[in-house]
C-alpha cells in the first residue's frame, strides 16, 4: 500500500502558509496522514472549505467516525459541548449559551473591556521601563481575553491562571501525559466550580446554566460541564493568539501600522484582515460525512474523518486578489476564521470587541514599539490544528 502524504512535517512547522499553497494547488481534496499517522482528507480550497462548513451532511458527532483521526478524547462530562453536536441538539445549546454573547452583552462589556485593556497597557509600560524588554504574550494577550471570559463565569482569580494554562498544554500536544494530566485537571476544576456555584448562584453566565439544568432539565450535568469547559477554553486561547500574531503582522508592517494609527476608522476592516491573516486556528473541527461527498471532484467516503483547513481558505488566490499580502483596507475581507454555517462562533462579537479595544489601547499608549528580536528568532507553538506565538518580545 502506498505510503499517504504527511504534509505537517517540520516544513510545516517553519512555513505553514507555503505548504497550503501546494497543497491547494495539487488537488482540491487529498487523503492524508497526521504526524501520529490518523487518516484524514484535508479540504484547502476556499470554495470548498466555505460549502463544506455549512453542508449539513457533515456531522461533528463521532458517533459517524469509521475510523481515522477524531479529535480529542475528553471524558464525557466535557465532550458534550457544542463542537461535538448537531442539528437540534447543538441549537438547544447553543441558544442556552448565546445569552452570554448577544452583539447587545457585548457591547455592555465594552467599558469593562476597556478598562482591562487600559491596565493591562499600563503594566505593559511599567515592565518596559524597568526592563527595556516586555513579552506581549505573557503581559497583555494572555491576561485580556482570561480576565474578560472569566468574568463571565465569575471564576476565582486564584484558579485563572491555572485553567489558562490547562489549556494551552492541552491544544499544544506535545506530550500526551500532560495533555492527559491537563484534561483531568480541568474536569476537577469545572465540577467543583459548577458545585460551588450551584450551592452559591450568582449573576454569571454558569449560574444562568446551572439554572436551566436544575430548575428547567434543558441541559445534562455533562453538557453543563461541556458547555464551560468550551466557551472558557475556546473564548481565552483564541483571543489571546490573534492579539499576539495580529500585533506581530501590524509590527511587520509598519506602514499599515502608521495608516492605523492616523485613521482609527480603519480599524474595524483591520480586525477583519487580522482574522483573516494571522488567525491560529489552522483547521476547523473535524468532521464526518454521513453520506459520500465530492469536493473538486474528489470523492470521500461516507464516516471518514474530513479537515477543513480555514488558513488555506483565507490565503486561497481563487478568493482573495494577493492573499498573502497583509492590506487593512483590504474591500473583500469576508474570511473563515470564525467559521461559517451552523458552528459559526458564538463569540464572534465579543472576539471583535476585544481585538478592538486591545488594539486602541497599545496605539493610544504607546506611539512606538517595535520587535526586540529578529522575526526568525520568534518561537512558535505549532500542530496540524494551531499555529501560535509562545511570546513576542517588544521593546520602545
Amino acid at each position: 500500500m502506498t505510503a499517504l502524504p504527511q504534509p505537517f512535517d517540520e516544513s510545516f512547522r517553519a512555513m505553514p502558509y507555503a505548504v497550503y499553497n501546494k497543497l491547494r494547488d495539487e488537488a482540491a481534496a487529498q487523503r492524508i496522514a497526521l504526524p501520529d499517522g490518523a487518516e484524514v482528507w484535508l479540504v484547502t480550497r476556499d470554495e470548498d472549505v466555505r460549502a463544506g462548513l455549512a453542508d449539513a451532511r457533515l456531522s461533528v458527532n463521532k458517533a459517524h467516525s469509521t475510523g481515522g483521526y477524531q479529535g480529542f478524547s475528553l471524558p464525557p462530562a466535557l465532550d458534550a459541548n457544542l463542537l461535538n453536536l448537531d442539528h437540534d441538539d447543538h441549537i438547544r445549546l447553543r441558544r442556552l449559551v448565546a445569552q452570554g454573547f448577544t452583539p447587545r452583552r457585548a457591547e455592555a462589556m465594552r467599558a469593562g473591556i476597556q478598562q482591562v485593556a487600559d491596565r493591562l497597557a499600563d503594566g505593559l509600560a511599567e515592565r518596559l521601563d524597568s526592563d527595556g524588554v516586555a513579552d506581549l504574550v505573557q503581559e497583555f494577550a494572555t491576561p485580556l481575553p482570561l480576565t474578560v471570559v472569566c468574568d463571565l463565569f465569575e471564576v476565582p482569580e486564584a484558579d485563572r491562571r491555572p485553567f489558562a494554562s490547562w489549556v494551552t498544554t492541552m491544544l499544544a500536544m506535545e506530550s500526551p501525559r500532560q495533555v492527559g494530566e491537563a484534561i483531568s485537571a480541568m474536569h476537577d476544576f469545572l465540577r467543583r466550580l459548577v458545585a460551588e456555584r450551584r450551592n452559591a448562584p450568582g449573576d454569571d453566565l454558569l449560574s444562568a446554566l446551572i439554572a436551566a439544568r436544575d430548575d428547567q432539565d434543558r441541559l445534562s450535568e455533562d453538557e453543563l460541564c461541556s458547555l464551560a469547559f468550551l466557551v472558557l477554553g475556546a473564548g481565552i486561547e483564541n483571543v489571546q493568539h490573534l492579539l499576539s500574531g495580529g500585533f506581530l503582522a501590524l509590527l511587520r508592517h509598519p506602514r499599515q501600522l502608521a495608516a492605523l494609527r492616523g485613521d482609527s476608522s480603519l480599524l474595524p476592516d483591520a480586525v477583519e484582515e487580522l482574522m483573516r491573516y494571522a488567525h491560529p486556528n489552522l483547521t476547523a473541527i473535524r468532521r464526518f460525512p454521513t453520506e459520500p461527498v465530492e469536493y473538486g471532484g474528489v470523492r470521500i467516503p461516507a464516516g471518514d474523518t474530513v479537515l477543513f483547513a480555514l488558513a488555506s481558505a483565507n490565503r486561497d488566490p481563487g478568493r482573495y486578489e494577493e492573499p498573502d499580502r497583509f492590506d487593512i483596507r483590504r474591500r473583500d475581507n469576508r474570511h473563515l476564521a470564525l467559521g461559517e454555517g451552523m458552528h459559526y462562533c458564538l463569540g464572534a462579537p465579543l472576539a471583535r470587541m476585544e481585538i478592538g479595544l486591545a488594539l486602541e489601547a497599545l496605539l493610544s499608549r504607546f506611539p512606538v514599539l517595535r520587535l526586540a528580536v529578529h522575526p526568525d528568532e520568534l518561537r512558535w507553538q505549532t500542530t496540524f490544528r494551531s499555529h501560535a506565538l509562545r511570546e513576542l518580545p517588544i521593546t520602545r
